[in-house]
């Protein structure tokens, strides 16, 4: 008899496709409400002012990731035993969902600042949580040799569908000439309103994975049962995961260049905006290229992950960001930077996509999902290191070119921790 825990019948393509199109569904979340558009709405209109609420939307960013990182591994222990992730995918997706929707009750006043935080903070863990169940999937669900560009394709169509919902967004709402649904302009619901077009977006395409994707089988545990015996061994099976040396090394190295890469992120477009001058269409149409460079980046690497490894993949994506993240930091010109900051992206996708396939391919049979709730778990304990030391190395030598490099650092770091490692074949 196999095992309930490995067990999963032979996805078809339809199958392996529904998986993918889930990052397509969930990049709206992350694109529309973390970074382009509800993000700057709270702190130039809800909050008191911009400082103040950047401020308060670090410390919602920050609840979010420390409940994620505490609460993942405990959620996959009991997953693990129970057998199937898709019931409990469709539960944190659709609890994220609603939260998203909800920010449409935020309104343009500070009186509304902790609603906002609230709601966005509830979104942002369950958005979370699902992710755990989600990545969690991609071992039992990809062919034999497929795990890479699985992994590669899925994070491609991502970005492609965080943009092209942002696309709509702008076109249709924010930036309209001319607003629809009876909107009114002056309480910000053409704004408030790409929170409700988020959801509907992240609800509508991942509905194909919850019908054609397989899930393992149940094992026939009670959730009483099972709730018992995985936060029992929660920590035992965490020591023995941690004492696998090429585990441990890998979510170490995980937490450092990660800890690079979201700094990158957060603030990337601050130092477009401050070093270059660039204006807020500018950073916006910096920010697209950066993410349509990515997806490429992504799909094109998939096949180089099944082809030499995910370990090989990942150091020579961190690799080049070493590279150009100097370059991008030496450079004057703005033009250059545009352009160097696109070919940035290139190798950004797979640091990501080939990263999440390492972890796979690592992770012993039957606690997947609990390896994925420590990988979450390594990727959001220190976040804050990151912004930190980029803000000190800035406030020290008065530069933002100096706050940049310290990114430079974290990605080095990563990258010499992650070399010894031994990949499964």
């Amino acid at each position: 008899m196999p095992d309930p825990h490995t067990a999963t019948a032979k996805t078809s393509r339809l199958g392996l496709a529904s998986w993918c199109l889930y990052d397509w569904a969930n990049s709206a979340f992350p694109t529309i409400v973390t970074t382009f558009v509800f993000a700057v709405y709270f702190t130039q209109a809800v909050a008191e002012n911009p400082v103040d609420g950047a401020v308060q939307w670090s410390h919602s960013i920050a609840a979010a990731a420390l409940i994620v990182a505490l609460g993942g591994p405990a959620l996959g222990a009991i997953a693990d035993c129970l057998g199937r992730r898709k019931p409990w995918l469709l539960i944190f997706t659709l609890l994220s969902l609603v939260g998203t929707a909800a920010l449409w009750l935020v309104k343009p006043s500070p009186q509304y600042v902790f609603l906002a935080q609230a709601l966005y903070a509830a979104a942002a863990t369950f958005f979370g949580f699902a992710m755990v169940f989600y990545d969690a999937m991609l071992r039992s669900i990809a062919p034999p040799g497929y795990i890479g560009r699985m992994s590669g394709w899925g994070w491609a169509l991502g970005y492609a569908g965080g943009l092209s919902c942002l696309v709509i967004a702008l076109a249709y709402l924010v930036n309209a000439q001319s607003l629809r649904f009876g909107l009114a302009r002056e309480s910000y619901e053409h704004v408030r309103a790409s929170n409700i077009l988020a959801a509907l977006w992240f609800g509508l395409f991942s509905i194909p994975l919850f019908l054609f994707t397989p899930d393992r089988p149940p094992t026939g545990v009670s959730i009483g049962t099972a709730a018992r015996t995985g936060l029992r061994s929660l920590f035992g099976t965490l020591r023995q995961m941690l004492q696998n040396r090429s585990i441990a090394r890998f979510l170490l190295a995980h937490m450092f260049f990660t800890n690079g890469l979201n700094t990158l992120f957060a603030f990337g477009g601050i130092y477009a905006a401050g070093t270059f001058n660039m204006g807020f269409e500018e950073v916006l149409h910096f920010g697209i290229a950066l993410n349509v460079t990515a997806g490429l980046g992504a799909a094109g690497f998939a096949w180089v992950d099944d082809l030499i490894g995910s370990k090989k993949t990942v150091l020579i994506a961190l690799c080049a960001l070493s590279a150009l993240g100097l370059a991008l930091v030496l450079v004057e010109a703005k033009s250059l930077f545009f352009a160097l900051g696109c070919l940035l992206g290139v190798f950004v996708g797979p640091a990501q996509a080939a990263g999440r396939a390492l972890m796979a391919r690592l992770a012993p049979p039957g606690m997947e999902t609990e390896a994925f709730g420590l990988y979450e778990l390594a990727g959001k304990a220190t976040m804050f290191a990151g912004p930190l030391a980029l803000g000190l190395a800035t406030d020290l030598f008065r530069s933002q070119r100096a706050g940049m490099s310290t990114i430079l650092v974290f990605l080095a770091v990563g990258i010499i921790i992650l070399l010894p490692l031994r990949e499964p074949r």
